[in-house]
C-alpha cells in the first residue's frame, strides 16, 4: 500500500481548514487537504450564503404583503425555478475555484473521509498517510434522530435544492435552520407546521422576543406544536405523515416533505478518533487555548468541530487563523472567545449579543432591564409593521450595557452596534450621546433606554 508523509494534514475544507492549510503552506510546510463533500465548506455551498440568497424573496413577500393596499397593488409572484438559477450562481463555481485556489498554492487534495489508524497515520484512497500535525476541521454534520422511519426525513441540504415550492412541509426542530426555513416557505404560501421538544422556539434567544416572533408566524398560519415526542415516520404514497405525542395525547401531521431540523453535531464518527487518542465528546473535539488537542498534541481542532466554537464562518476563520500560527510555532496564539452576536434571519430578524437575561442575573448584583414593545416607533409604522421589541440589559451600578437582544426588520445590522457598545463597555449615558442617521432604524436604539 503506498504510503506518503506530509507535514501538515487538514481534514475539511471550509473556511476553518483553508485558514490554517494556506498558512502553513505559505510558509514552506508541505500540506493536503481531504474532504468527503465538495470543497468550499458548509456556509458557502450548504448553508448561510444560499440560505441568504433565497430568503431576501420571502423579505420582498413580507413587506409587500404588508403594504398591500397602502400603495402596493397586488403582491409579487414568485419565480421559484428562477430564484433557484440566481442561488446556483453563488454555490456551483465555489468547489472548482477553492479547488483551483488551493491547487496553486502548491496543497494536494483527496476527496474522501480519512480514517485514522494510529496517532500520525490515517487510511484514504486506498493510501496510507502520516503526517507531523493533524488539523480537524470537519465542521458539523446533521443530527440522527432515534424514531422509526427518521430517515425518510429531508436534510437542509435538501431544502436548499427543492425543485418546487411543497404545498404542505413539517419541520422536526425549531431551532435557527427550521424557524428560518418555516418562514421562507410559509410566506411563499406553503402550510408549514413545526414540532418541537421543547417548551418553546430558539431556546438560545430571549423568551420575551421569541413569544412574539413565534405569534408572528402564527400568524401567518404556521402550526406550532411544543413539549412533543416524536414517535415515529410514515411514508404515505404522495405524503408523509409524523406520529408524536403531546401532554400524552397522540398526534399526527401529514404533509408533503418532512424535514429533520433538530440540528447538527460535530461530525466526528468516520473519523475513528479512538485510534489516535483523540478525546471527543458531544461538543466536538476537545482542545486547549491554543486549539490543541488535549490527548494527542500532534493534533489541532478548528471551526465548527472544536468544542471551543459556535458555528459562524468569522469565528471559524479566526480559529483557522490561530491553529495555523500555533503550528508554525512562530507566533502562538491562545483563542480567546470574542463577543459574538447571533441572528435568525426570520421576519422580523432576532438579534441577541453578550449576556441574556438569566446570565446577566448570575453575573451582576443588580442590572436594570430596559424592555418593551417598539411597533409603535415610527420605523415600524411606516412599513405597517406588527412585530417590533427590544431588551437591552445594564449593569445597574456602573450603567455599562452588558446584554441587548433585538427584533426587528432591520436587528441583524443594528445588533452589531450594540456588540460594539458592549465591547467598548459603554454605559447608557454615553450610548445615548451617540449621532445616529434618522429615520434609520439605528436611531431607534437610543429610545430604548427610555422606559424599563
Amino acid at each position: 500500500m503506498e504510503t506518503k508523509h506530509y507535514n501538515v494534514f487538514v481534514i475539511g475544507s471550509g473556511i476553518a481548514g483553508q485558514t490554517a492549510a494556506k498558512t502553513c503552506v505559505k510558509n514552506g510546510l508541505s500540506v493536503a487537504i481531504a474532504d468527503k463533500q465538495a470543497f468550499g465548506g458548509t456556509c458557502a455551498i450548504r448553508g448561510c450564503d444560499p440560505k441568504k440568497v433565497m430568503i431576501q424573496f420571502a423579505d420582498v413577500l413580507q413587506k409587500s404583503s404588508q403594504l398591500k393596499d397602502l400603495g402596493i397593488k397586488k403582491v409579487p409572484k414568485i419565480d421559484w425555478k428562477a430564484i433557484q438559477k440566481f442561488k446556483n450562481k453563488f454555490t456551483k463555481p465555489v468547489p472548482k475555484a477553492t479547488e483551483e485556489n488551493l491547487t496553486k498554492l502548491g496543497i494536494d487534495l483527496y476527496h474522501q473521509s480519512p480514517k485514522f489508524i494510529s496517532k500520525n497515520e490515517v487510511l484514504l484512497e486506498g493510501k496510507t498517510i502520516s503526517a507531523d500535525t493533524f488539523v480537524i476541521a470537519a465542521g458539523l454534520t446533521p443530527r440522527k434522530l432515534p424514531f422509526q422511519g427518521a430517515e425518510i426525513l429531508k436534510t437542509s441540504d435538501s431544502f436548499l435544492n427543492l425543485k418546487k415550492i411543497p404545498k404542505s412541509a413539517t419541520f422536526i426542530g425549531a431551532g435557527y435552520v427550521g424557524m428560518e426555513f418555516c418562514f421562507l416557505l410559509s410566506t411563499l404560501g406553503c402550510k408549514v407546521t413545526i414540532i418541537d421538544s421543547g417548551a418553546q422556539a430558539l431556546s438560545q434567544f430571549d423568551d420575551f422576543l421569541v413569544e412574539k416572533l413565534v405569534e408572528k408566524m402564527k400568524k401567518n398560519g404556521v402550526q406550532f406544536y411544543f413539549d412533543s415526542e416524536i414517535k415515529s415516520v410514515e411514508k404515505l404514497r404522495k405524503n408523509v405523515r409524523i406520529h408524536f405525542k403531546q401532554n400524552s395525547k397522540k398526534k399526527s401531521v401529514k404533509s408533503k416533505i418532512a424535514f429533520n431540523t433538530s440540528g447538527r453535531v460535530p461530525a466526528t464518527a468516520l473519523l475513528d478518533l479512538e485510534k489516535a487518542t483523540i478525546k471527543y465528546d458531544e461538543s466536538g473535539i476537545l482542545v486547549n487555548n491554543f486549539l490543541q488537542n488535549k490527548t494527542n498534541e500532534n493534533v489541532y481542532a478548528c471551526g465548527d468541530i472544536s468544542n471551543k466554537s459556535l458555528p459562524l464562518t468569522p469565528l471559524s476563520g479566526l480559529q483557522g487563523d490561530i491553529v495555523g500560527n500555533n503550528i508554525l510555532k512562530e507566533n502562538s496564539k491562545e483563542f480567546l472567545s470574542p463577543l459574538v452576536p447571533s441572528v435568525v434571519f426570520t421576519h422580523p430578524n432576532l438579534a441577541s449579543v453578550g449576556y441574556s437575561e438569566e446570565e446577566a442575573k448570575k453575573t451582576y448584583k443588580n442590572i436594570k432591564i430596559y424592555k418593551g414593545d417598539a411597533a409603535g416607533f415610527y420605523n415600524a409604522k411606516k412599513e405597517n409593521e406588527d412585530t417590533y421589541a427590544y431588551k437591552i440589559l445594564v449593569n445597574k451600578r456602573t450603567k455599562i450595557i452588558v446584554g441587548a437582544h433585538l427584533l426587528s426588520n432591520q436587528a441583524n445590522e443594528c445588533i452589531n452596534i450594540f456588540m460594539m457598545a458592549i465591547e467598548q463597555k459603554m454605559t447608557v449615558p454615553e450610548f445615548k450621546k451617540l449621532i445616529f442617521t434618522y429615520p434609520s432604524y439605528a436611531s431607534d436604539l437610543k429610545s430604548m433606554f427610555s422606559s424599563k
